[in-house]
């Protein structure tokens, strides 16, 4: 063996022998390439990617109550000193996730859908859990610990490129499913905790029999569902059980667990639900946007997504789609040339092409035909239009065979980009969630329709209150119902 591949086994080498650590929250060794100042340094980064890219939600009060409640049960982890923040990001997905070093977040749309503070507590608790058992550390050892062949490889093959730094592994690790193992220690941890709190640590299979009523799907930003990044609830919710047993005799009678659900009610009374104007939403078939000031109408019935940098509506069981992103519009060149250029430059040939006036904007307007992956050869009617110093890219896009069938719903939609006035952006409203008193008589479908003007489905109505889709509200009872903003 020549010097050279003797250094790097020697390194390797120590490099996984100083990988073993022990699991603060079971007492267990474990293989870890982190100390507990990495995690830290690590999160500290991550949860900058995190603030810019997700948003923080606007509402000082409601991050103060979710701060105050987490680093109280922080102080009950077996990692109390690690500097914890928690922070309520400004995404409808419902969901919530953990970075090393004790960076947790909960996003709005899952606020709207936790029934009293017991639920959050055990929420909250269980991505405490996740941190004190180091899974948030693993995942991003396991993602190192995979690139380390590539990484060494390369001293010998130097045509291997590495894959990136620990850093630069992006905010997808916060994603990734973990075990079922790591996601059970996780919800017997959050019972212990919230338990400890003072809170109910039967609230935990309530949350999870709530969130297992959810369709797995994303949010319109691309952010997953709950059910998308962690397991089926129904083999937690046995498994979890005598956690709570536990839990519940070790609180004893002298002072009854609380679950503070009126206090809970009243703390997300007024939260935003479903898009934030601010970064465009939909209604109806409409897009608007508050702060760039526009509008554009998609065909009716299509189902529309608004991403972080795109909107999409697509038609049903077809494969056509119009898209709206906005471009980085360049110093110099007339918008028939910003037009040609752009397109040629993503691989499609122009076919026709013109300049045109759209509601008042200077556009160009052309049919391009190149090839996109999964879609295989396309016609894209496309309208580059220049509003307020920026240009936007509208365009429907079908595969060739369909093309000339779409092509007027294209067209018609395209048209519709329109400029709003300084009244009417200030005129659009988030949706939000309001407080509600059930009557006698009332029904989910009432309820949705009579005082929400079908803002959301009376199935979600039913689970954002803990109920089963099949079971109707109690009379009297308050409940968390979506009105327009």
């Amino acid at each position: 063996m020549s010097e050279e591949p003797r250094r790097a086994s020697f390194i390797l080498l120590a490099f996984l022998s100083s990988g073993c650590a022990t699991n603060p929250a079971t007492g267990q060794r474990q293989f870890s390439l982190m100390s507990e100042d990495q995690e830290i340094a690590i999160g500290r980064q991550q949860d900058a990617d995190v603030r810019r890219q997700m948003g923080v939600y606007d509402d000082r009060a409601l991050q103060q109550y979710v701060s105050d409640l987490g680093l109280r049960l922080a102080s009950e982890s077996e990692r109390p000193n690690l500097p914890w923040q928690f922070t309520v990001v400004d995404v409808p997905a419902i969901n919530a996730f953990a970075l090393p070093g004790g960076y947790i977040y909960i996003t709005r749309g899952l606020l709207a859908f936790l029934d009293d503070e017991a639920q959050l507590a055990g929420v909250l608790g269980h991505e405490i859990g996740h941190v004190t058992a180091r899974h948030a550390a693993q995942q991003y050892s396991k993602s190192t610990g995979a690139e380390l062949g590539v990484l060494l490889g390369s001293i010998f093959v130097p045509e291997v490129q590495p894959f990136g730094s620990l850093a630069e592994t992006g905010l997808g690790v916060l994603m990734l499913k973990y075990s079922r193992d790591d996601e059970l220690q996780a919800d017997n941890l959050g019972v212990r905790y919230a338990s400890r709190g003072g809170w109910d640590p039967a609230a935990m299979p309530r949350m999870l029999a709530t969130l297992g009523r959810l369709d797995e799907s994303s949010d319109n930003k691309g952010v997953p569902n709950w059910l998308a990044t962690h397991p089926a609830p129904e083999n937690r919710i046995e498994r979890v059980a005598s956690a709570v047993q536990q839990a519940e005799a070790s609180q004893g009678s002298s002072s009854p667990p609380v679950d503070n659900r009126d206090q809970y009610a009243r703390r997300i009374d007024g939260l935003v639900y479903g898009d934030n104007p601010d970064q465009g939403v939909v209604r109806g078939s409409t897009f608007l946007h508050r702060g760039l000031r526009f509008a554009i109408d998609f065909p009716t019935d299509w189902d529309v997504s608004n991403g972080q940098s795109q909107v999409v509506a697509k038609r049903p069981g077809v494969n056509a789609f119009v898209v709206l992103q906005p471009m980085n519009r360049p110093a110099a060149g007339t918008i028939e040339t910003v037009a040609l250029q752009s397109m040629e430059r993503a691989g499609f040939r122009a076919v026709e092409g013109r300049r045109a006036t759209i509601n008042g904007l200077d556009a160009f307007a052309g049919v391009y035909q190149g090839a996109i992956q999964d879609l295989g050869r396309v016609r894209i009617r496309a309208a580059h239009i220049v509003h307020d110093r920026s240009v936007y890219f509208a365009a429907g896009v079908a595969p060739i065979d369909i093309f000339d069938r779409m092509d007027p719903a294209f067209w018609q939609s395209l048209r519709t980009f329109r400029p709003l006035t300084r009244a009417e952006a200030e005129r659009i409203r988030p949706n939000r969630i309001n407080l509600y008193t059930a009557r006698p008589g009332d029904t989910w479908q009432l309820i949705a329709e009579r005082e929400g003007r079908g803002l959301a489905k009376p199935s979600t109505l039913a689970i954002m209150n803990g109920y089963a889709v099949t079971d109707q509200p109690r009379p009297g009872q308050r409940l968390k119902i979506v009105v327009a903003g």
